[in-house]
């Protein structure tokens, strides 16, 4: 039995015919997703430290990019429903944070200054309104429209003048704007207002007024005792701080004992063992100086004394020379690290280890009338005369400075005829208490 042929195929052959549906094409790979772009992330929800009142509308506004007059009239708004604007606002300020920095925060506006003007304004319509007989009788027992008035002049005048110095104390004392004066003024200022209107209640309850009167005379006097304790609060403040201090010296000192009785000894072992001159002595040189610093010296201004400034120049110089600077200072003087012996002093210490190596000692003797620094190495010498005319290293920076300044600087061999020692003395007269204040004026 023959075999036909497909249908749609062709006489003698497999294959279909051009009339024959053609087998689907493959599909498309898909197109890769674009990427899409990352929102940044929000900026934190804390207050900046420099602010209009509390810093909330600003941290809020910056928190949620939107301006800083929409978040101001959004909590005014809610405000009126029902006090709910108020409670939000007192919510963010317990809650959110002051923005990271070491400043204290300060405000732009002056609301101790606000809330006394306003309180004394309130005291000014109170009085007049106090002294009429018929809103004092109306008062007595009957309770009319004067006496509501009066009660809510009382009321709101003591409460803004309380607020004024509570605020005062507690937080325009530490900013650094205004200050204690500020804070004592403002102090006195609402004391006195406190003071007036307890006389005058007290007066009235002198001459009868039953138990409403003694309510009243009562809100000025819990408003001055509330002004008055303050100063409990900044003294134990105070106490609380110096007592925080006396704790973490007393940590300090105990884990500085531990240390010098491990770590520095181990390192000062180290230095010995390993030379001077050697990496390994460098290395545990630098650690031993940063932690003696750390240690016993704590934060040092950024005009330090002579000795701090040259101790710190030379562990710097031991980390890029070959060296082991020692710096041994005796008595006190007034001299800076921002004077012209401090530069000159430093300069001889860089030649002394750029061209000597090995160990260098660095002594300072000061007194009340002078100051002098001594940079002895142990290196071949040099003759200063010897020295060619274009190089103003020595004859400029530690010569010519101190001959600027009124001292002197002596280069001679040193003991033994072994290395070289720079000595610079500086004397000051008596209108100038250290270089510094010699080459400014």
């Amino acid at each position: 039995m023959s075999s036909s042929a497909p249908i749609g195929a062709r006489p003698g052959t497999g294959s279909p015919s051009i009339g024959a549906a053609r087998p689907p094409r493959p599909a498309r790979p898909p197109r890769p997703a674009r990427p899409v772009a990352a929102a940044p992330p929000r900026p934190p929800l804390v207050r900046p430290r420099e602010c209009l009142v509390a810093g909330v509308a600003e941290g809020v506004a910056v928190h949620l990019g939107a301006p800083v007059w929409a978040v101001r009239a959004f909590f005014v708004v809610t405000a009126g429903m029902l006090g709910a604007g108020v409670l939000l606002y007192l919510w963010c300020w317990a809650f959110m944070p002051w923005a990271a920095g070491e400043a204290s925060p300060t405000r732009r506006a002056p609301v101790a200054w606000l809330l006394t003007s306003a309180s004394t304004a309130l005291a000014l319509t109170f009085v007049p309104l106090s002294l009429d007989p018929w809103a004092w009788s109306v008062w007595g027992g009957y309770g009319g429209p004067d006496a509501v008035a009066a009660m809510l002049l009382l009321v709101t005048a003591v409460a803004f003048a309380m607020t004024a110095g509570m605020w005062a104390a507690l937080v325009d004392r530490a900013d650094p704007a205004r200050g204690i004066r500020h804070a004592l003024v403002v102090r006195a200022a609402v004391i006195v207002l406190l003071a007036v209107l307890l006389a005058l209640e007290l007066s009235r309850l002198a001459s009868g007024g039953g138990v409403t009167q003694l309510v009243r005379t009562a809100i000025p006097l819990v408003a001055l005792v509330a002004v008055s304790s303050t100063t409990l609060i900044e003294r134990w403040r105070d106490l609380s701080g110096e007592r925080v201090k006396r704790i973490r010296e007393e940590q300090r000192a105990e884990m500085a004992a531990h240390l010098h009785d491990s770590v520095l000894q181990t390192l000062a072992l180290i230095q010995n063992r390993a030379g001077a001159s050697s990496e390994a002595a460098r290395l545990a040189r630098a650690q031993e100086r940063e932690l003696r610093a750390w240690l016993y010296d704590g934060d040092a201004p950024a005009d330090s004394d002579l000795p701090t400034d040259l101790r710190d120049y030379a562990g710097a110089l031991e980390l890029d020379f070959p060296v082991r600077i020692d710096v041994v200072s005796a008595g006190a003087s007034d001299e800076r690290a921002s004077g012209e012996v401090a530069a000159a002093a430093r300069e001889a210490i860089l030649n002394a280890a750029r061209h000597a190596g090995g160990e260098i000692s660095v002594y300072l003797e000061g007194t009340a009338a002078s100051v002098d620094v001594y940079v002895r190495d142990r290196g071949p010498g040099f003759d200063p005369d010897a020295v060619p005319a274009d190089r103003l290293g020595v004859r400029e920076s530690i010569i010519g400075r101190m001959r600027r300044i009124g001292g002197s600087a002596t280069i001679r061999p040193g003991g033994g005829g072994t290395g070289t020692e720079v000595h610079l003395r500086y004397a000051p007269g008596p209108g100038r208490a250290s270089s510094g204040q010699g080459r400014h004026g």
